[in-house]
């Protein structure tokens, strides 16, 4: 025993030791480091800049070079990137790759803000107008009054137009800090023009187009790039290459932020408190519930909600609520699903592909829910066809025997192995059997078998 105490004392200091002491700084990789962004721009891949910024900071690599292949994602995690590639003391090369990947809408821009801009043949980037705003798929706005059909990006209303405006200074901006085609960003912005690798070359919108990581470090060896702090020439050829992957929070985070698995932990989470507030004392539901809409919270304040569809999944989880405990032949279930279905519909605010939630996930949760719900109802219904089985209702009909003789119409009857007093205007005799007709606080009123229905006393 004093063995397995003393194991356990130095267990316990070798942790306090550990934890005092922290853990040792990351070894310098004196080389290049690798980020890769795939999929839509967001919290996620925004947090993961950020992180590995922090981290290069004590690696002291020569170059980061972060490949992307992204078809845009949202504007603040966008500009927040931004920020963070233009304030780096380390040279970013940002390198669309592979062959087939693109730097659609936000990627061109954080292409355009990195110091080195490159691409693998066979990639493309472009159609940099904000998607909520921008045209029909047709590239073409509608026709206006005067039967002109406008240009795309030009907006239809001031805030529309104001949005635009804003995007195409943002990214000409970009262009004349890095020196690279002003105009042609502008045209990515208002017309939602794509360029692919070597026509982006040619127009100077990238430095250079290189087929792998090791061809990219080779070509940009010698260059000179403005940070921050002055100007850098870079010895990157044949550097040794370390790829720095997301960590757990990151890719948590990415789980986390994916608007279908929000909006089905949003639903978890308040269908567990409801089940939890049913049945009190039950514990799981609640717990898991409380803590499914804790995190579907921490998704939906970093995602572009829009809080009339919240509001409207919870008008219709209250109204299908409302129809399984006050039947009205389908009306309350009927609209619930009705809002639920559209409130889900309109809970992103954004037309992004990578934000959208899935018509599948939103069908499938209705159709489940209101069957659900005519569960619900039919075991109602069910229970309301049901003979009582408890109450004052229940002893309507049974069969008493009589403890003793009546005096004045009130006596002692057996019903149930239960005592109670009975009444009954003709006359009772020990022994006898006699129906119940009422029930009157603690009193039954009585009739004897086989006759007529009898008055109730007063």
């Amino acid at each position: 025993m004093k063995t397995r105490s003393r194991f356990l004392f130095w267990l316990i200091l070798a942790a306090l030791a550990a934890t005092a002491i922290g853990t040792p700084p990351p070894t310098p990789v004196a080389g290049a480091l690798l980020l890769s962004i795939e999929g839509a721009i967001g919290p996620a891949s925004e947090d993961y800049l950020e992180r590995s910024l922090e981290a290069a900071g004590e690696l002291a690599p020569a170059v980061i070079i972060l490949r992307l292949d992204t078809p845009g994602g949202l504007d603040s995690a966008m500009r927040s990137m931004i920020r963070s590639i233009t304030a780096s003391p380390i040279p970013i090369a940002t390198y669309v790759a592979p062959t087939g990947a693109r730097a659609a809408s936000a990627g061109t821009y954080l292409l355009y803000a990195s110091h080195i801009a490159a691409m693998a043949p066979g990639t493309n980037l472009g159609a940099a107008t904000p998607v909520a705003i921008g045209g029909l798929p047709s590239g073409r706005e509608p026709d206006g009054e005067d039967g002109e059909t406008k240009a795309p990006g030009s907006g239809t209303t001031a805030m529309e137009r104001k949005a635009i405006n804003d995007a195409a200074a943002y990214i000409r901006g970009l262009a004349e800090l890095r020196g690279r085609n002003a105009d042609w960003a502008e045209q990515a912005v208002r017309e939602a023009v794509s360029l692919q690798a070597s026509e982006a070359l040619q127009q100077n919108v990238i430095d250079l187009i290189a087929t792998d990581v090791d061809d990219l470090l080779a070509q940009m060896d010698g260059r000179v790039v403005q940070l921050a702090s002055g100007e850098v020439t870079l010895h990157t050829a044949g550097l040794p290459v370390t790829e720095l992957l997301p960590d757990w929070r990151t890719r948590l985070l990415g789980v986390l932020t994916n608007p279908n698995v929000a909006y089905i932990l949003m639903l978890a989470g308040i269908y567990g408190l409801l089940l939890e507030f049913y049945n009190p004392g039950s514990l799981i539901p609640g717990t898991v519930g409380a803590i499914c809409l804790l995190l579907a919270l921490y998704a939906f304040q970093m995602l572009p909600v829009n809080y009339a569809g919240i509001g409207l999944i919870l008008l219709g989880i209250g109204f299908m609520i409302a129809e399984a405990f006050q039947p009205s032949f389908g009306m309350l279930g009927l609209g619930g699903v009705t809002a639920f279905v559209i409130g889900s519909i309109i809970l992103m605010d954004t037309d992004l592909p990578g934000f959208r939630i899935y018509l599948s996930v939103i069908v499938t949760t209705a159709i489940v829910t209101a069957l659900a719900l005519a569960g619900i109802l039919g075991l109602a219904l069910a229970t309301r066809r049901r003979a009582p089985v408890s109450g004052a209702d229940q002893l309507i009909g049974a069969e008493v025997q009589v403890l003793e003789d009546f005096e004045n119409g009130q006596g002692r009857v057996f019903v149930h192995s239960e005592s109670w007093r009975g009444r009954c205007r003709a006359p009772l005799q020990r022994g006898q059997r006699a129906r119940v007709t009422a029930v009157d606080g603690l009193t039954l009123d009585l009739e004897p078998p086989g006759s007529g229905t009898t008055e109730t006393l007063p």
